[in-house]
């Protein structure tokens, strides 16, 4: 499911995530950022991994680390991209931590949220 959200939109824990992933994006000079929210509130902010052998989204990263630190479920995910919606593969990773409804929100280079999916 697709809908276009804005970022006035967002409750002010969605907008954290964004920010966060459109941080971690410029900070690291990476294609894609990215964070996720655990069912405590707690965040993991990410980057996109090229490594000759270790090649992972920003999502897919961010959600590793929350699954590394113990975290059991997730509220929310966000990425910054230029990619029109996120990949099969990082809405995979969202739902079997998240579920199928777990939004996903994909903002654009500028940080403005274009889209909200569910991982489902």
């Amino acid at each position: 499911m697709t809908d276009t959200t804005n970022a006035t939109d967002l409750d002010a824990e969605d907008r954290k995530i964004v920010t966060l992933a459109r941080s971690a994006r410029a900070r690291n000079g990476v294609p894609e950022g990215a964070a996720v929210r655990d069912e405590t509130g707690r965040t993991y902010v990410a980057g996109t991994v090229a490594l000759e052998s270790l090649k992972l989204s920003a999502l897919r990263t961010a959600v590793a680390m929350a699954v590394a630190s113990g975290a059991t479920s997730l509220e929310a995910a966000a990425v910054v991209s230029a990619a029109e919606a996120p990949s099969d593969e990082d809405r995979a990773a969202v739902r079997d931590l998240g579920g199928p409804e777990t939004p996903v929100f994909l903002a654009g280079p500028d940080g403005v949220v274009r889209a909200r999916v569910t991982a489902g």
